[in-house]
């Protein structure tokens, strides 16, 4: 089981697999950061893009995470 924080601030969720974290982080992240989440805009190409590469990005925290 891994524990990460959120990318945005200090809450922390577990998860077995990256999926089962992400699952863990869904409802901290539509709650608290949805005005985060309100302000990502564009094309749908561009919004793929940017989900793509914050995916990834937290893929690679949770990959390298003990």
């Amino acid at each position: 089981m891994k524990t990460l924080t959120c990318d945005l601030c200090d809450y922390e969720a577990q998860g077995e697999t990256f999926e089962a974290w992400m699952n863990a982080l869904k409802p901290h992240y539509m709650q608290t950061h949805a005005d985060v989440m309100a302000q990502h805009t564009g094309n749908p190409e561009e919004m793929k893009a940017k989900m793509n590469a914050w995916m990834k990005a937290n893929r690679e925290r949770f990959d390298v995470a003990a």
